[in-house]
């Protein structure tokens, strides 16, 4: 990986915070103890996984990849965890900026060392425990340059706090959807993609594969070149083996990001990340949100608002985002729509491979296309026009499953 800890980030940069959409488990949430908790092993060595059998809370936790911070630690790194350090705040809880030694991953004072993105996790009982223990045991064990490092942990008394590179740049949603970073230009838009594809491939063709299950803007993280990692694995599960065909599993996710078969049903397969890259990719094209409360009928969601268009050359520009001012390759547009119509597609056996949607990302990247400037034919109603009050994301919310 490259160095994502420059100290020239800026303050609204977020190691991992949400969306205004909201995640949803099922009605029916069986809690069990803490102490069982057990969750199917990987092995570091080329971030592959070998060992299918669970691995216990012990385990985990003793990852010789992963240092074990104490709370007077990061303490000390966030300068107390004070206000001017904060970077934002989502359903896990509060995300803090610190600092820390290179080499002995010490606490450092600011503007030296390695910058660190803290995550301090509400006292909100057994699933956010859960959620925590599963973020260790993925990103604890997997390497990939497309996955946001893990550096170490804390869990002490009711203290669970997670440490990772700090990623300057923010969170794709935050370039997409608010108001101060510069609109993300038609080339960083398909590298954006075309990184995250590269994450999701290398969980899914592992050799125990890795159903993330949670894939969404605020979860691709940027580092100062704009490299794009997945970020916040505390939903991801293991996919299924043997003669299985799916996993079955309490729904869990994000409101427009979820595939429908896998919301319907509680059956999760690979499949079901790939939905919700179709959902990314349009988000790319459109600078929209998958789920926009403040718009008014069908626009309130972005798949059934674009599909219409989305197959339609001659009228695709009414959704692309007018923030590109008509600056992007005619052809590699419809190109990508067209392949975040495949993903999207209502049967889930008919959506590509994420290794074939990252070729198909690849030859796109590499076609060369003319660039037509299209703002006088943009007529349509513009886009993004409700802005979010504050630069920071906004508390995540969980519900029973809407029916």
């Amino acid at each position: 990986m490259g160095n994502c800890f420059g100290s020239s980030a800026r303050v609204d940069a977020t190691l991992s915070t949400s969306s205004g959409a909201s995640r949803f488990p099922s009605k029916n949430s069986n809690a069990s103890s803490r102490s069982n908790v057990s969750i199917p092993s990987y092995n570091a060595k080329s971030g592959t996984e070998s060992l299918p059998t669970p691995r216990s809370e012990a385990e985990i936790l003793s990852s010789p990849n992963v240092k074990p911070f104490s709370f007077n630690e990061l303490k000390n790194a966030t300068r107390n965890f004070k206000p001017d350090s904060l970077l934002g705040e989502g359903g896990f809880g509060y995300v803090f900026k610190g600092w820390i030694d290179e080499n002995t991953l010490t606490a450092t004072k600011p503007g030296s060392g390695l910058v660190i993105a803290v995550k301090k996790l509400k006292p909100e009982g057994f699933q956010g425990h859960k959620e925590w223990l599963t973020e260790v045991n993925y990103l604890g064990q997997l390497r990939h340059p497309n996955l946001v490092k893990l550096i170490g942990y804390c869990v002490e008394g009711d203290n669970r706090l997670l440490v990772y590179e700090f990623m300057s740049k923010g969170s794709l949603e935050n370039h997409l959807f608010r108001r101060g970073p510069q609109p993300l230009s038609w080339a960083t838009r398909i590298k954006v993609a075309i990184d995250a594809a590269r994450g999701l491939t290398f969980l899914h063709e592992a050799e125990e594969q890795v159903i993330y299950r949670d894939f969404k803007a605020s979860n691709i993280l940027l580092d100062g070149e704009f490299n794009a990692k997945l970020s916040d694995f505390g939903l991801a599960k293991a996919g299924p083996t043997g003669d299985r065909t799916h996993v079955s599993t309490q729904v869990m996710g994000t409101q427009g990001y979820a595939a429908p078969e896998y919301v319907a049903t509680g059956r999760l397969t690979s499949k079901s990340d790939v939905y919700s890259f179709g959902v990314v990719l349009l988000e790319l094209l459109s600078g929209r949100r998958a789920v926009d409360k403040a718009k008014v009928g069908v626009e309130q969601n972005l798949v059934d608002w674009a599909k219409p268009y989305m197959s339609d050359k001659r009228r695709l520009f009414r959704i692309m985002d007018i923030k590109l001012e008509g600056q992007y390759p005619q052809k590699a547009a419809y190109a990508a729509a067209t392949l975040a119509v495949q993903c999207l597609s209502p049967e889930a056996k008919l959506r590509p491979r994420m290794a074939e949607v990252l070729a198909t990302l690849e030859e796109l990247q590499a076609t060369k296309g003319t660039t037509r400037h299209l703002k006088s034919e943009s007529h349509h109603s513009p886009i993004n026009t409700t802005p979010l009050a504050s630069p920071l994301p906004t508390h995540r919310r969980r519900y029973s499953r809407v029916r």
